[in-house]
């Protein structure tokens, strides 16, 4: 390959492993599809005499680099130091794609899964792009953006599901945010334990000596000097029950102490944030009467009284200025949203930004790329009243500036 290409192009000093490196970078990163690498191979290429000088010259750079012959064929042959896909994780990942759309489009919004953060790798990076022209049967079926949201996020749920990422069910970080901490746990398990404890000693104050209520006294006092047998044993019981009860009022003034804190830190922190959730939350909740409900009749009287009797209403002077302000301002130009606008909006949004009830974040949007055609034409037919999807503001978070 490297004669052939001394030959083409004389007067460009290249080594052969600059121009090995080079082929695989074109093929790895899919700068030129198929079609045009073809084209550009029948140019390069035109008669079968320079076809068999370049197969007489490919031995002799094959010979110390042994993958520049499978960077010169167009499907990309993976051997074991490459991140591309083969054949049969094609055949794979199109079945798993499969059922994870049709997983998505049965489940709510609401139940959806959330989807991880997955590394920047390079592996990663090609299963997204080997995904790409499976999504294009799907998306060209699409008729509004829920049903393109859907898609892809299915595909996303595909992705991770191949590198076998991790999906958290739905509700997950709901559980964990709720979920005891740590330190509360363990505070509680030393006074269960020592509320055991204490009815043990109590028990066995009060004569009973069954073989578990004794072992469990023998090991309470193990390692001190006090026999169970010794008269004041009794008193080193009351002793030992009220140094417990200490302890757990110590531990659950302990657990008070820190709940008051965390509560103080959660309120000031959403002060800052979002002062009207905090004056809510402050609010006492309405203590409904236990009486007995308005009579269905009185309620239809009232309201019909309001609503059934016709008023004639005057319009002021102020209407006419209003209107005289309005006939002076220029009308909009009509917005045309194009595939580029809708990749130029989603390369600068944030890859891991918080996503919005879809549960999708900006990641999957730059990296099924099929979907920016869709998009545009998809969002281009919402600006028009009589076709406006009804949940559009879940597609309002990744686009709204």
């Amino acid at each position: 390959m490297h004669c052939f290409f001394a030959e083409l192009e004389p007067s460009t000093p290249v080594t052969e492993q600059n121009l090995a490196d080079r082929v695989r970078y074109i093929m790895r990163s899919k700068i030129c599809d198929d079609a045009e690498l073809e084209r550009l191979r029948r140019e390069a290429i035109p008669s079968s005499n320079e076809s068999a000088m370049a197969r007489d010259a490919a031995p002799h750079a094959t010979d110390q680099h042994p993958h520049v012959e499978a960077a010169m064929d167009l499907p990309v042959v993976v051997d074991s130091n490459d991140d591309e896909i083969v054949s049969h994780e094609l055949e794979q990942m199109r079945s798993i794609l499969d059922e994870a759309i049709l997983e998505t489009r049965s489940t709510p919004l609401e139940n959806r899964p959330r989807l991880p953060r997955i590394p920047l790798s390079k592996r990663n990076r090609a299963v997204v792009r080997a995904l790409n022209p499976m999504l294009v049967t799907y998306l060209e079926a699409s008729r509004d953006l829920c049903e393109t949201d859907s898609i892809l996020f299915g595909a996303a749920v595909a992705v991770c599901r191949f590198i076998g990422a991790k999906i958290p069910m739905a509700g997950h970080a709901t559980t964990q945010s709720s979920a005891i901490p740590a330190w509360r746990k363990r505070i509680e398990d030393r006074i269960a334990k020592a509320r055991a404890l204490i009815g043990r000693l109590t028990s066995f104050r009060s004569g009973n000596n069954r073989p578990r209520i004794v072992r469990t006294v023998r090991m309470a006092f193990a390692g001190t000097n006090i026999s169970l047998s010794k008269p004041d044993i009794t008193q080193k019981l009351t002793e030992r029950i009220d140094d417990l009860k200490q302890k757990i009022a110590a531990w659950g003034k302990r657990i008070r102490r820190f709940t008051e804190r965390s509560r103080r830190f959660n309120q000031n922190r959403v002060f800052q944030s979002d002062q009207k959730r905090l004056y809510k939350s402050l609010e006492r909740p309405k203590v409904c009467g236990a009486g007995q409900g308005l009579d269905q009749a009185d309620i239809i009287a009232f309201w019909r009284g309001l609503w059934s009797e016709s008023v004639n209403h005057s319009e002021g002077p102020w209407m006419e200025v209003v209107a005289s302000q309005g006939a002076s301002v220029t009308p909009m130009d009509p917005i045309t949203i194009t595939p580029e606008d809708m990749a130029e909006a989603i390369r600068r949004a944030t890859n891991w930004k918080s996503p919005g009830l879809d549960g999708l974040q900006h990641y999957w949007l730059k990296g099924f790329i099929v979907c920016h055609a869709v998009l545009a034409r998809q969002f281009q037919e919402a600006l028009e009243p009589e076709v406006a999807p009804e949940p559009l503001h879940y597609w309002d978070h990744s686009f709204g500036s």
